[in-house]
């Protein structure tokens, strides 16, 4: 993808995924899938649950009874993601400005202070939940989470349409991935991706493996300079 829109600084938007970027929810995801498989004899591994990550709720159960070798009616498969959603909330009661992952709060005001618009993109239905918890989502635009969309990563609607809602075009938009599901689906829209973590995530504009000490600048410089490779 050029990059040559960053050289005019027309970057205006940055949209974060949720669970992984801005949170580290991921374990308790985990924790409450793992609650949903011993009920059917099933051990959900790490790596089947990195399979999960930008994956909506119901497409999530779909994968794990096929993994479990089982066989569910619709209303069954409802039922055991709605129970799965409420072991999620109960895990998530003690989250807190404690639980932002490193650099992300500091990130997010500067990127505000530079005038970009932020919003946030996610698969989960809980995001607005979520945010309130970590006391910031009043710092972003719009969430779009997985309530107002039909389509799952690496299906671009998520970002669109969040991209959409800040009157903003596709190019003009960084999206903050930590699946691979996502960064397909940043790349879809049109828009620059930048994978954040330690996964081993391909076809990524840029990988930063955390937002400790980055400012927007030095972000749209690091992008620059992967153009140039």
């Amino acid at each position: 993808m050029s990059l040559v829109i960053m050289h005019n600084s027309q970057i205006k938007g940055l949209i974060f995924d949720l669970d992984g970027v801005i949170a580290d929810t991921a374990h308790l995801h985990y924790k409450a899938w793992c609650k949903i498989g011993t009920q059917w004899d099933f051990n959900l591994s790490i790596a089947q649950n990195e399979q999960l990550k930008g994956v909506s709720r119901k497409d999530s159960i779909i994968k794990i009874a096929n993994w479990a070798g089982k066989r569910f009616s619709e209303a069954e498969l409802d039922a055991f993601a709605l129970e799965k959603n409420e072991n999620y909330l109960s895990y998530c009661e003690t989250l807190g400005t404690k639980d932002i992952l490193p650099g992300v709060y500091e990130f997010i005001k500067s990127s505000i202070d530079a005038g970009l618009k932020l919003a946030v993109g996610s698969a989960s239905k809980n995001a607005k939940i979520i945010l309130e918890k970590l006391e910031i989502l009043d710092l972003f635009s719009i969430v779009v989470d997985g309530n107002m969309v039909q389509n799952s990563k690496p299906d671009p609607e998520v970002f669109l349409k969040g991209a959409e809602t800040l009157n903003l075009a596709p190019n003009s938009c960084i999206v903050f991935e930590d699946s691979q599901a996502g960064i397909l689906a940043a790349n879809n829209a049109g828009m620059i991706s930048v994978g954040v973590g330690q996964e081993d995530l391909n076809n990524c504009t840029l990988k930063i493996e955390n937002f400790k000490g980055l400012t927007p600048k030095q972000l749209i410089t690091q992008l620059s300079n992967s153009d140039h490779k």
